[in-house]
């Protein structure tokens, strides 16, 4: 399955300023929205992309089940609201927002399954998923394609790419600029500087440039069509390698329920 490599972050856009935000990324070029239930904005999401007059099949949706709601019964009506919601016959991707050790993980995948077979949904994923969680997954004879997670030049997850890698799983990467702390880098206003962009512009790039799907999330029509305007520049391999070895942080997005470490 193609995802575009770049998409429209939804996280807490809400009411009409969603519904501007999104409308505006499609006319501007953007072709990937990324949502999630509880984000609480698919009204928003269905609106912005009716408004565009932009066809179904040029489009690609991926929202998320939250971890809640990932019993077999309640991914199954989950599904058949968010297709409401977002008023269209099928997501793209959907995506387990985050694990849930106290429900089976095969009963959660047997439903998006079910939903495949429906065709409800054309994919399955997982979002803040661990490679232990993953290996978890494939020993049960799942495959997912998609693992959303942070990611960016402070948290770069070189070793989960590693392993996606090996196993045709696509990552994407949200918060890619670290909920912005990460556009003050030194090095990232050296780049942006030398190749006379925005730091987002940088830091979208090294993440293209390294397979990864992006979906960067602004309010800004300004900075929504910078972060569209993307594709015409490139960073050396050197350039790559120097943000990749950027000093490493803390993970930003570590809510009490997350399983990173368990």
């Amino acid at each position: 399955m193609d995802i575009p490599i770049l998409g429209f972050g939804t996280w807490q856009l809400k009411g009409q300023d969603c519904v501007d935000s999104a409308l505006h990324a499609l006319r501007v070029g953007y072709r990937h929205i990324d949502t999630a239930d509880s984000y609480g904005n698919h009204l928003e999401v269905a609106q912005a992309i009716k408004s565009s007059g932009v066809k179904r099949e040029d489009l690609f949706i991926t929202t998320k089940v939250p971890r809640s709601l990932l019993g077999y019964d309640d991914v199954l009506l989950s599904c058949d609201r968010y297709l409401v919601e977002l008023d269209i016959p099928y997501i793209d991707l959907l995506l387990i927002h985050w694990p849930n050790k106290d429900i089976p993980i095969e009963k959660t995948l047997e439903a998006f399954e079910r939903l495949k077979q429906q065709e409800k949904i054309k994919e399955v994923g997982v979002s803040n998923f661990t490679i232990h969680h993953l290996e978890d997954i494939k020993s049960k004879s799942f495959k997912v394609v998609n693992n959303q997670i942070e990611l960016h030049p402070t948290f770069n997850q070189l070793a989960i790419q590693q392993y996606c890698d090996q196993n045709n799983i696509k990552l994407t990467a949200y918060s890619p600029v670290g909920r912005g702390v990460d556009l003050e880098l030194d090095t990232i206003r050296e780049l942006a500087m030398k190749h006379g962009r925005t730091p987002s512009q940088i830091i979208l790039r090294w993440i293209m440039q390294r397979g990864i799907i992006a979906i960067p999330k602004s309010s800004n029509p300004k900075h929504i069509e910078e972060n569209f305007n993307t594709a015409d520049f490139e960073l050396t391999d050197e350039e790559v390698k120097l943000l990749n070895n950027i000093p490493q942080e803390e993970r930003i997005v570590n809510p009490p329920t997350s399983e990173f470490h368990y």
